[in-house]
């Protein structure tokens, strides 16, 4: 609890929340980034224009806002480049088996009452819950 910042995760999760609002309003889309980069390709001429600019702005507002409040480079991952991909691989995997992701199913499926992403999130927060457990009082990391 020693980095616990509440203003700015409210600040955060309301800025979320107001992107994927805009993005339904405007474009009648779900702001679920499996769903936006799974939909890259094949490349749609209409659906690549949006779907690059989402995940451009997704990746360019914490580095201005770094810039801006002079912060500094998050340290690096620990891990080798092997665990990293295999991660990668089975989120992958854990995202098309669950039909989307935290975002979409924790930010927009919820707001809409879908039972799926209801569920859904349900297990993402158990898993999430056991495998912490796991790790920091069984494994011992």
């Amino acid at each position: 609890m020693e980095n616990f910042t509440p203003v700015a995760s409210a600040a955060g999760g309301m800025l979320i929340g107001l992107a994927a609002a805009l993005l339904w309003l405007g474009l009648g889309r779900i702001a679920g980034i499996s769903g936006i980069v799974g939909g890259i390709l094949p490349i749609r001429r209409r659906e690549a224009a949006w779907r690059l600019a989402f995940l451009a702005g997704l990746l360019a507002a914490p580095l201005l806002l770094g810039v801006a409040a002079g912060y500094s480079a998050p340290a690096p991952a620990i891990g080798s480049a092997d665990l990293l991909a295999v991660a990668g691989l089975l989120v992958g995997f854990g995202t098309r088996l669950g039909s989307g992701c935290t975002s979409g199913h924790g930010v927009c499926g919820i707001a809409r009452l879908s039972p799926r992403s209801l569920v859904a999130t349900a297990v993402f927060m158990v898993t999430a819950a056991a495998t912490v457990f796991l790790v920091r009082h069984v494994i011992g990391a």
